[in-house]
C-alpha cells in the first residue's frame, strides 16, 4: 500500500478539498481550533473544491482550501513546502482580502463575518519558540484583552512536530502525524482509529488515485523539487561568489592596509626631521588615523610652522 504525500500542495487540495470528503476538512479544523459542543462545525461549504482537469492548469504556490461553515466563518488552509519572500504578508494580505470581498460597500459591515487563516509550513518559521502549533491574534498592549478577533492566524510548523506514533495523545496531534508521515507509511496505523483520519488515509492510497491525478502529482512532486534544487544551487552559489568577493575584498583591503601603514612611515619621518623629538602621542594619532587624513596631513609638513598646524583643521 502507498499514500501520496499530504505536504505535496496537489495532494493537500486532494485530500481536505474533496467534497466528498468533508469529514476530513470539518475533523482537521475542529481539532485545531478546540472546536466542541456546539461551536462544533455542522457543515461546510468549500468554496473552491477539488477539480484535476481545472487543477491542471494552476500553479502549485496558490492552491488552498477555501472553506465556509454554518455560522459563516471563512477558513483559508494552506500547505506551504519552502518560504517565500514576504511569506507572512501574504498570509496577511490573503486572509484581509478574503475579509473584506465578504460585502460590496461600507453600509454592509454588520455582513462581515471571521476570518480564521491556516497555514502548514514545512520549514521553521518562528525561531523564537519550539511549540509547533501557534495561535496569533491582535490584542491591547495593556490588559492583553483581544478586541479585534475577525481575522485570526494559525500556523503548523511540521519539522517541529516530534512525536512518534506511539506518543500521539490526540486528535489534532493524528492529523498533524498524518500530514508529515503519511507519504512514508505503508499501511494506515492501527492506533489511530479517528474514522475521518483512516478516511483521510484512504484518500490518499496511490491505488485511488486516476491515472490524470496521479501523473499530476507526480508533476507537482516534480516542480517541488525543481524549486528546491534551484533554491539551493542559487545558495551554494551565492556563497561561491561571496567566497571570491571575500578573498578579493581581502587583497583589497591587504593592499589598502599596506599603503596606510607606508604612510603612517612616511608621515612620522617627515615629521621627525620638520620638528625634531615628536611628542608622546603622535604615533598613536597617526595609527588611528585613515589613509585620506595621513596624505592631507603629509601635505602640509613642508609649509607647516608647528604640529598644530599640520594636525589642525
Amino acid at each position: 500500500m502507498k499514500f501520496i504525500d499530504p505536504r505535496i500542495d496537489f495532494a493537500f487540495k486532494k485530500i481536505f478539498g474533496s467534497e466528498d470528503a468533508k469529514d476530513i476538512l470539518i475533523s482537521f479544523l475542529e481539532s485545531l481550533l478546540g472546536l466542541e459542543g456546539d461551536r462544533r462545525i455542522a457543515e461546510v461549504t468549500i468554496l473552491d473544491p477539488f477539480l484535476a482537469p481545472k487543477i491542471r492548469e494552476m500553479k502549485y504556490s496558490v492552491l488552498d482550501v477555501k472553506c465556509r461553515d454554518h455560522r459563516g466563518i471563512t477558513y483559508i488552509v494552506e500547505m506551504q513546502i519552502q518560504k517565500a519572500a514576504a511569506f507572512l504578508k501574504r498570509i496577511q494580505y490573503n486572509a484581509a482580502k478574503t475579509y473584506t470581498q465578504q460585502i460590496e460597500k461600507g453600509e454592509d459591515y454588520p455582513k462581515l463575518n471571521q476570518v480564521i487563516a491556516i497555514t502548514i509550513t514545512d520549514f521553521i518559521l518562528f525561531k523564537s519558540f519550539d511549540h509547533c502549533v501557534s495561535r496569533h491574534e491582535s490584542r491591547e498592549t495593556v490588559t492583553g484583552q483581544s478586541f479585534l478577533q475577525e481575522i485570526l492566524y494559525y500556523f503548523i510548523e511540521l519539522p517541529k512536530f516530534d512525536r512518534s506514533l506511539d506518543t500521539l495523545t490526540n486528535v489534532l496531534e493524528q492529523w498533524i502525524y498524518f500530514i508529515k508521515c503519511a507519504g512514508t507509511l505503508e499501511t494506515i496505523p492501527d492506533t489511530i482509529r479517528v474514522e475521518p483520519i483512516r478516511h483521510a488515509f484512504e484518500k490518499a492510497m496511490v491505488a485511488n488515485m486516476t491515472a490524470e491525478e496521479y501523473e499530476y502529482y507526480e508533476k507537482a512532486g516534480i516542480a517541488i523539487t525543481d524549486a528546491q534544487g534551484a533554491i539551493q544551487l542559487a545558495r551554494e552559489e551565492g556563497r561561491q561568489e561571496g567566497r571570491q568577493e571575500g578573498r578579493q575584498e581581502g587583497r583589497q583591503e591587504g593592499w589598502q592596509e599596506g599603503r596606510r601603514e607606508n604612510a603612517v612611515a612616511v608621515l612620522l619621518r617627515l615629521l621627525s626631521r620638520r620638528f625634531g623629538l615628536l611628542p608622546e602621542g603622535v604615533s598613536d594619532k597617526l595609527a588611528r588615523a585613515d589613509l585620506s587624513t595621513l596624505e592631507t596631513w603629509t601635505d602640509r609638513v613642508l609649509d607647516a610652522k608647528s604640529l598644530d598646524d599640520v594636525f589642525g583643521g
